[in-house]
């Protein structure tokens, strides 16, 4: 409880933001050098603001199922101090898609694989609220929040969340489409359709599954155009607004199209690079100042 009031506290004395700036050259803010091997793919990155703590989580689909074992994913949730520290890694038992903070409810919350498929029925699968201890470390423990949403579309999606509209955004693979779900009475509201022409971009040149939210009022969105190694910065109706820029020396791999890729409520692009570092290193980058 007194962790919520300061949270409160902290988000009420963040100015308004009305507009930013797109840097032309996306600036490496600092990076995590994974420390523990990933069980399969690393997925998203989530910040809390009050622990001052970094959660990386993996994905990797949980085993059949026997007398023996339960169908529980053996993916972890990786604990990481502001300073890129390892701290702790976690079994929650959920092949996750996308890890958040959500600044409603104060919580960690994961969304699996299936979310929108009939595998919702299945167990460990859905949206969850993940319990922390007091040092702010993954107890193992969660709680339900949503099951089975066909709204969410692709399987494979990683939805992000808009706490002020309180709705979920959802990359759709192989298109532009952005699915915008209420998870209210579990509808689709609306598709938004991202302008792939300005830019001169192909579904298969950019992110199939992932697309940041900022929260920053019209550049509200950022994909990541792997192929020609770039931000792509849209408003909330899919208008393009403009780019900044990767280094052209980095090795971004055909992987990142579907994993590997993160954004944090402290205003950072997390993108998985897997050739640095014995397990892979995240990197940080500032898109909008």
């Amino acid at each position: 409880m007194i962790k919520k009031i300061i949270l409160t506290i902290y988000l009420s004395s963040l100015p308004l933001m009305v507009f930013s700036e797109i840097l032309p050259d996306a600036e490496l803010a600092f990076k995590i050098e994974l420390k523990k091997e990933p069980t399969s793919r690393p997925q998203t990155v989530a910040y809390l603001p009050v622990e001052k703590k970094y959660y990386i989580a993996d994905g990797g689909l949980a085993p059949m199922g026997s007398a023996y074992e339960a169908p529980i994913s053996k993916s972890l949730i990786h604990t990481y101090d502001e300073n890129g520290n390892y701290l702790k890694s976690t079994r929650a038992g959920f092949d996750n898609r996308s890890i958040y903070f959500n600044s409603k409810t104060s919580t960690l919350e994961t969304i699996t694989y299936n979310v929108s498929s009939e595998a919702g029925f299945g167990p460990m699968t859905g949206i969850f609220s993940l319990e922390l201890d007091d040092n702010g470390l993954p107890t193992g423990k969660s709680d339900d929040i949503a099951n089975f949403i066909p709204a969410f579309g692709s399987a494979s999606t990683m939805p992000v969340y808009d706490a002020k509209l309180n709705v979920y955004y959802a990359k759709q693979e192989k298109t532009n489409k952005v699915f915008v779900v209420s998870l209210e009475d579990r509808q689709l509201k609306k598709e938004i359709l991202l302008d792939f022409n300005t830019p001169d971009v192909e579904h298969h040149d950019v992110a199939a599954s992932f697309i940041a939210y900022t929260e920053i009022k019209g550049e509200e969105f950022i994909l990541l155009d792997i192929d020609h190694k770039r931000f792509l910065i849209y408003d909330l109706d899919g208008k393009y607004v403009g780019a900044s820029s990767l280094p052209k020396h980095l090795k971004i791999r055909s992987k990142n199209h579907f994993n590997g890729l993160g954004y944090t409520v402290n205003g950072y692009y997390f993108l998985y690079i897997d050739s640095e570092g014995e397990f892979g290193t995240y990197h940080a980058y500032k898109v909008l100042n």
